[in-house]
């Protein structure tokens, strides 16, 4: 079987992709930039793949995160995903994704899961946020079309409830641990020349070590 054109039904885009055979999978997506991948990243990934019992979590890389690059400069995508990539090493049921890569230009989540949605028609998605993500969901774009392509997984901190989204979109909750890491910490600490262990996989520092990301090396 060749490859296929699948055209995006909300953007009317098409997009040429290698041939998936429909699988009715269960399918976590935590989407990000990723500058750098950390252990909370991993941590929610794993507990809700766990807790809804889901074949595989993708760790979706955005291509052009247009919110945050409008703020400030973001690490080159390709240099993301061999973070992410080095992150699951080893963990299972968690994948690096290049989908947003793949496509190009801005990343819309939404454009993500309903090109997921074409390639498993038979599939469920589950789209994973945090408290941050959360807060923001309706400034997404085409946010009100997120309910008919994946169940909300929002995942809550102990003691800490996650802002629900608008009444009627399809929601679970995951409690995960408390951990508090955030990558413009771990990117100041890089550049400052502190270490990030058990903040990050080790695998994800050989990378930044190897890339020199993040000023490594200029303290």
């Amino acid at each position: 079987m060749g490859a296929v054109q699948i055209a995006y039904p909300f953007s009317g885009h098409t997009y040429t992709r290698r041939p998936m055979s429909p699988t009715g999978r269960r399918t976590g997506v935590l989407g990000g930039t990723f500058d750098p991948p950390h252990i909370g990243h991993l941590l929610a990934a794993v507990n809700v793949r766990h807790a809804l019992q889901l074949d595989e979590v993708l760790l979706v890389v955005a291509h052009d995160p247009w919110q945050k690059t409008a703020q400030r400069p973001v690490t080159p995508a390709e240099d993301r995903l061999a973070l992410v990539t080095a992150a699951v090493e080893g963990l299972e049921g968690l994948v690096a994704s290049d989908i947003e890569l793949r496509r190009g230009g801005p990343s819309y989540m939404v454009d993500t899961l309903a090109e997921l949605a074409a390639a498993d028609p038979q599939g469920e998605r589950f789209l994973i946020v945090g408290s941050d993500a959360a807060a923001g969901l309706l400034t997404w774009d085409r946010a009100e079309q997120l309910p008919e392509l994946a169940t909300i997984v929002l995942v809550d901190r102990p003691g800490i409830l996650c802002d629900a989204p608008p009444a009627g979109w399809p929601l679970r909750r995951v409690e995960i641990p408390r951990v508090e890491v955030a990558s413009t910490d771990l990117r100041q600490r890089v550049a400052d020349g502190r270490p990030l262990d058990l903040l990050v996989p080790a695998e994800v520092w050989s990378v930044i070590r190897d890339r020199r990301l993040y000023g490594f090396g200029s303290s």
